[in-house]
């Protein structure tokens, strides 16, 4: 591992040389497409000098580019580029010219901030320049394109000296993804379309699991991975290069896998680090996929499980934290579950602080932020910045299916050190789809302090009623009851940070003295 980095280290130093000599073309030999829409919101935005990420703004006008103390996630953002298609979805004259200010401000001095020249930064600003170059710069003078495809050469340069990369992650996908796209636009660069797909494979194999999730055990992350790949099989049509047969299986199974994470509005379940995506974006990548086919019922290398009845969707995290170095992106949710009827979302959890909201980042990545157990307001796993500490190391899950209804048997042992402690989920689904029954189990020496939460959609209304045993939760189609059995009901404040703007919303407490009884049943059933 030393040998491989000091290796990786020698090659970029050599590549970010300027006496080397790079064959630079005039113009792109081959057109690439950016296959993804962009917002007109956001693109009304950025001709505003804002750049709107995941609930967050920050200034983006030329010589605006000096933020060193930005959020990670939106400097990498602004220096991807991906925020191009915001701009050409709006068509204008003023549109392209400010796109073309802004790449030709970069060029020229916005490049400063070492973030910007990360694998997966690069990458993904390269492929975006390449994507709309018809956009922004086949109609600029002669100076401009020469600057630009310069600077692409460099990149791309750049690029396949940092494999493979160090990244364990999605990122290393999106790195790969640039490259692919630099070598295919630039046919006088081939060899590193041969170094790309030397290490694709690779790639594929250790990050997507062999039933199709992702090994970040984020629906985000799977989704962005599953576009990467996408991207990269049409590049390598557009070239007529044999693609590895990695790639599309790759494809088939993440496609397939991303339906399991989907509730019935068609967007994604807010599980380690997820927010709310377009269903109709979402249903575009699944299109090209090209993999139609039913939600498995569960995803056993990823951890999640499905269990559908009626029009009733339920998903559950099920499975251990993704290890250190691809938990970037890793809540503290484990045995948690969201629980929507139709189109309307009922139990979820709060989802992903806004970039940049430091009150809120461990807040939202907290236990008590999700619709599971929490133990003396000690989360399940040990939140630290880049990833976790102290996590669950043995999460067991049993499943059985008999005339339509599912029962699953969860346990993890995430409370195991600090307090001896385990923590089992019974669940049960009728047929109907419209009765869930819950078990929640501490397994421990001595009784522990804890509370249930069920965080609920914003767009529940909640009443606690009289003889305070049970909630009716009401919905546009109807209303649902939760009462419980050995623990006192109550209403709290809770907040939504699944949408662009965080929400105000409820949560359903169940909670009981420490000596009072460590096992608690609970159901939630539809009413009227």
């Amino acid at each position: 591992m030393k040998l491989g980095r000091s290796l990786r280290g020698v090659r970029l130093r050599l590549a970010r040389l300027p006496s080397l000599r790079i064959s630079v073309p005039d113009a792109p030999a081959v057109p690439v497409r950016d296959p993804w829409p962009g917002d007109p919101a956001r693109g009304a935005r950025l001709l505003r000098g804002e750049l709107a990420l995941s609930g967050a703004v920050r200034v983006l006008k030329p010589g605006g580019w000096a933020d060193p103390g930005g959020h990670p996630v939106m400097r990498a953002h602004a220096h991807g580029f991906t925020w191009l298609r915001d701009l050409r979805v709006i068509g204008t004259d003023a549109a392209r010219m400010r796109a073309r200010a802004l790449v030709g401000d970069w060029i020229a001095g916005g490049s400063a901030d070492p973030l910007a020249q990360r694998p997966d930064v690069a990458g993904s600003r390269v492929a975006a320049w390449l994507g709309h170059y018809d956009f922004f710069a086949a109609s600029a003078d002669d100076e401009f394109r020469a600057v630009l495809m310069r600077r692409l050469a460099g990149d791309a340069r750049i690029l396949s000296a940092a494999l493979p990369a160090e990244e364990q992650d999605g990122r290393a996908l999106t790195a790969l993804r640039g490259l692919i796209a630099a070598s295919i636009a630039m046919p006088d660069h081939a060899p590193y379309l041969a170094r790309a797909l030397r290490f694709l494979p690779q790639e594929i194999g250790r990050q997507i699991l062999p039933d199709g999730g992702h090994i970040e055990r984020s629906p985000a992350a799977h989704l962005v991975a599953l576009k990467d790949l996408i991207e990269t099989r049409a590049l390598l049509h557009v070239a007529s290069a044999d693609a590895p047969a990695a790639l599309g299986a790759a494809i088939d199974r993440l496609s397939l896998a991303l339906r399991t994470l989907r509730h019935g509005d068609g967007g994604l379940a807010l599980f380690n680090g997820t927010r709310d995506e377009p269903a109709t974006l979402i249903e575009l990548v699944l299109s090209q996929a090209g993999r139609a086919g039913r939600a498995p019922a569960a995803l056993p290398d990823a951890g999640f499980h499905r269990l559908q009845a009626g029009r009733t969707v339920l998903i559950v995290d099920a499975g251990p934290p993704p290890g250190p170095g691809l938990d970037r992106m890793a809540h503290a949710g484990t045995l948690s579950f969201e629980l929507s009827f139709g189109r309307e979302r009922l139990i979820v959890n709060c989802g992903a602080a806004p970039i940049g909201a430091a009150a809120w980042t461990d807040a939202a990545r907290a236990t008590a932020a999700h619709s599971t157990l929490v133990i003396a307001d000690t989360s399940s796993s040990e939140l630290k910045p880049a990833g976790l500490g102290r996590r669950p190391e043995k999460v067991g899950v049993e499943r059985q299916e008999a005339n339509g209804a599912h029962w699953l048997e969860a346990s993890q042992d995430g409370w195991r050190r600090p307090f001896g402690a385990n923590h089992r989920r019974r669940l049960y689904l009728a047929e109907s789809g419209e009765d869930l029954r819950g078990e929640d189990v501490i397994e421990a020496g001595t009784p522990q302090p804890y509370a249930i939460r069920f965080h609920l959609h914003p767009a529940v209304i909640a009443s606690l009623q009289q003889d305070g045993e049970a909630v009716l939760l009401r919905l546009p189609s109807g209303g649902w009851r939760l009462r419980a059995e050995g623990a006192k009901v109550s209403l709290e404040e809770s907040i939504y940070l699944g949408g662009a703007d965080p929400r105000r919303s409820e949560q359903v407490v169940l909670t009981s003295p420490q000596d009072g009884p460590q096992h608690v049943k609970w159901a939630i059933t539809k009413v009227g």
